[in-house]
């Protein structure tokens, strides 16, 4: 996980990857208002939905750049605990530079901790594997081949901070702020919900809710970058699109569609 800016024009592919895959983390982060600390130790009172696949356009300015998707594959066994695997794969680039980047987190059905967390990422000649362990029993994690650090109450990582966010009530008008980040050090999120909207995307026209993520980082989520994130104004929470404004151009991703595979006859039907 990254938040920095790019270094050069040269690579707008490569900076519009870091600041994609840091979505799943400042995407997920709607919870409790900061007021009201309690609630931001509540477990979730919706499962995921198994079988679900979102599917996003991302583009570079007015260019379309690559697609993005998001997947709910199924119930796997951790350590003896039963998790959600999840899956957000973002792949794309130019002519002379390609992106083809996985995030998978493994998520406990009980209490909606981060469990496992997997990131891989491949830029034009360049690959790299992250792996975690994430033990919320002892508020620590451990990335392979090295020792474990310290980690949150309740943890959580890229991937399972966005499907937390689909989980949860938020308000209009209402800000928050989310210490639960794996890594401490990235700790808090703050959000603004700053209103609804109607929004217009490939896969139709939704009523939103429109917020605000701010961290205390460079790059698209900062304070300069003005990120705007949409989701659905319903129960799903679904996220709908997403704009920031970098000095090298604007970043965005759209929903084109939303299916969900039913395990038991292996058919898709699209959401409306």
């Amino acid at each position: 996980m990254s938040f920095v800016a790019p270094e050069r024009f040269s690579n707008p592919i490569g900076g519009m990857r870091r600041h994609f895959t840091s979505l799943a983390v400042i995407a997920g982060a709607f919870i409790a208002p900061a007021p009201a600390l309690a609630q931001t130790e509540a477990t979730p009172s919706k499962s995921l939905i198994l079988g679900e696949r979102l599917v996003y356009d991302v583009k570079f300015g007015p260019i379309k750049v690559g697609r993005a998707s998001m997947e709910v594959l199924g119930i796997e066994e951790v350590r003896g605990h039963q998790a959600w695997h999840t899956r957000f794969v973002v792949t794309g680039g130019t002519l002379f530079f390609r992106v083809n980047d996985v995030l998978e987190s493994w998520i406990d059905v009980e209490t909606f901790s981060s469990l496992r967390f997997r990131q891989q990422l491949s830029e034009g000649s360049r690959d790299r594997l992250y792996e975690y362990e994430i033990f919320p029993e002892r508020s620590t994690y451990q990335e392979k081949g090295k020792p474990e650090k310290p980690s949150v109450v309740r943890p959580l990582d890229d991937g399972s901070f966005l499907y937390f966010l689909r989980t949860v009530a938020i308000e209009e008008g209402a800000s928050y702020e989310f210490p639960r980040y794996f890594i401490p050090d990235r700790n808090p999120v703050r959000l603004e919900v700053l209103g609804r909207d109607t929004v217009d995307v490939p896969a139709g026209r939704f009523d939103a809710l429109v917020v605000r993520p701010v961290i205390k980082a460079k790059g698209v989520f900062s304070q300069d970058g003005r990120a705007q994130v949409w989701i659905s104004n319903d129960a799903d929470h679904v996220l709908l699109q997403m704009t920031s404004h970098l000095k090298i151009g604007s970043i965005s991703l759209h929903l084109r569609s939303r299916a969900v595979r039913d395990s038991a006859d292996a058919t898709a039907t699209r959401s409306p």
